[in-house]
């Protein structure tokens, strides 16, 4: 079970986008890498393709390595912790102890 998933809202904690908040587009869990909404922006220069016949510069995210973002639970940025409901295994915050949905 991953501490950060998809459509997550987190804070960033370090880079040049330090302080700003946003929901998490995508988790590669091999890189321990997120995309984050409208942070960490990129200048890329795109040849026409058929998806993007006119091409052009184009800005878009970049991830950012996991451990320089914070989850937000209630506007509030925590660590997150494990613990067992029954038989399944829920994400809680630290900060709080309120169960993470």
């Amino acid at each position: 079970m991953r501490k950060i998933k998809k459509d997550d809202m987190v804070r960033i904690i370090a880079g040049k986008d330090k302080g700003r908040d946003g929901k998490v587009l995508s988790v590669d869990t091999k890189k321990n890498r997120v995309t984050v909404e409208g942070c960490n922006m990129v200048t890329k220069h795109q040849k026409p393709s058929a998806g993007n016949p006119q091409g052009g510069i184009i800005q878009k995210e970049n991830p950012i390595h996991i451990s320089n973002v914070m989850l937000l639970v209630d506007g509030e940025p925590t660590r997150v912790g494990f613990k067992m409901e029954g038989d399944k295994k829920v994400r809680v915050a630290k900060k709080t102890g309120k169960v993470i949905g």
